[in-house]
């Protein structure tokens, strides 16, 4: 029987490399708590990236609550309803009453333009989103937390190794959120990270995570247990070294996904940004039900039946989850975009060690779901 094919796979490396890592973990017997490897990978990663500072988190949910702890957020925070519901969670966790704004329909991002109308007095800061990667109109939101005094925290959980304009996308903002979580680009089993401009913000970065020790005796805030271990600060650094050729396979399927898909209408996908530099993290298709002849989650089961595992990523939105649904904010008539783009979304499988053969099944099963005669009103292209 033909095997499934799953919307991810998490890249490892080689066995024999990281055993070698666990022997010099077991002599040490140093587990966590800034032990070498994790210095290391903080030292290593700020280079690879370009960015001044690097603090190693457990995951990139307690990372984007440290964030938060950091800065001194409070208040309301502007931010968007499309992405994972860890966004949202860490400002709950902190006592943040999140303002969910539109998405701009051509990138999946927060829309800056309904940005300001959404500030109140009560507004502190933006959690603006990466979604897929894909950078943020980061110019129009400074120049917008500029005018205004707010902070700018970016969730970049889908955007490790980005450039915009040649430089890292996380210079921008206050703070950037990274996660390493299996599925990622990047991943360290768990993990994350909080990337920092000057050595102050770091420091207090760095004793929150740690229950807010400065030293054996003092505590300077009710901090948190968030450090990264040794095992996955070690599985990190073996894992940097491939990066640059993994990124390469992923660039190759995501061409291949593109051109095996772009004459089918009702299908759509996101197109790669000038200036920037991609890392080719995820490839969301969106479905046209009137176009395609069949709705998105039909698409899903129907793939879902032939093997093919796929995600409606994201979807429901996270205005909709019951914590948040019942926020002023939340309502349907102020993020049309982000319902349109959710019930359209389906992530087909992506990531490093799928072969281009599955790419071509994949495909091939999308282009047999299409019924064979379609009226045609006028191609949907909101995302080309």
């Amino acid at each position: 029987m033909r095997k499934r094919i799953n919307v991810t796979q998490p890249f490892l490396p080689p066995l024999s490399e990281f055993m070698e890592s666990l022997e010099d973990i077991w002599d040490s017997k140093w587990l966590t708590n800034d032990g070498k490897f994790h210095t290391i990978l903080e030292t290593k990663l700020a280079e690879f990236l370009g960015v001044k500072y690097v603090s190693l988190f457990t995951n990139g949910t307690l990372a984007i609550m440290t964030a938060m702890q950091t800065l001194r957020i409070t208040g309301e925070v502007i931010t968007t309803p499309y992405s994972f519901v860890a966004t949202t969670h860490a400002l709950y966790w902190n006592g943040i009453t999140p303002v969910f704004v539109d998405i701009d329909p051509h990138t999946c991002n927060i829309d800056p333009n309904k940005i300001v109308g959404a500030i109140t007095n009560k507004t502190t800061a933006i959690l603006p989103v990466h979604v897929y990667g894909y950078p943020c109109d980061v110019k129009k939101i400074k120049d917008i937390s500029d005018k205004f005094s707010l902070k700018v925290i970016y969730d970049a959980a889908h955007a490790f190794g980005v450039k915009y304009e040649n430089s890292s996308l996380m210079n921008w903002g206050d703070l950037s959120i990274l996660s390493f979580h299996a599925t990622k680009v990047f991943n360290t089993f768990e993990g994350g990270a909080i990337i920092s401009h000057d050595l102050k913000t770091k420091k207090r970065i760095d004793q929150l995570k740690n229950f807010g020790f400065v030293d054996e005796v003092t505590v300077m805030a009710p901090g948190i247990n968030a450090k990264m271990n040794e095992f996955s600060s070690a599985l990190g650094l073996h894992q940097l070294k491939y990066y640059n050729s993994n990124l390469e396979k992923r660039r190759i399927l995501w061409q291949l996904y593109k051109d095996l898909l772009h004459d089918i209408p009702g299908i759509t996908h996101l197109e790669e940004q000038e200036n920037v530099s991609h890392n080719y993290s995820y490839f969301p298709v969106f479905i046209d039900k009137n176009q395609f002849g069949m709705p998105r989650d039909e698409v899903y089961q129907s793939l879902k039946r032939n093997k093919i595992f796929s995600r409606r990523y994201f979807y429901p939105l996270i205005s909709q989850f019951q914590p948040y649904s019942e926020y002023l904010s939340a309502r349907h008539e102020n993020l049309v975009n982000a319902h349109h783009v959710s019930e359209s979304v389906l992530c087909l499988p992506f990531y490093t060690d799928l072969s281009e053969e599955e790419v071509r099944f994949v495909c091939s099963k999308i282009k047999e779901l299409r019924p064979a005669k379609m009226i045609i009103p006028g191609r949907f292209s909101a995302f080309r």
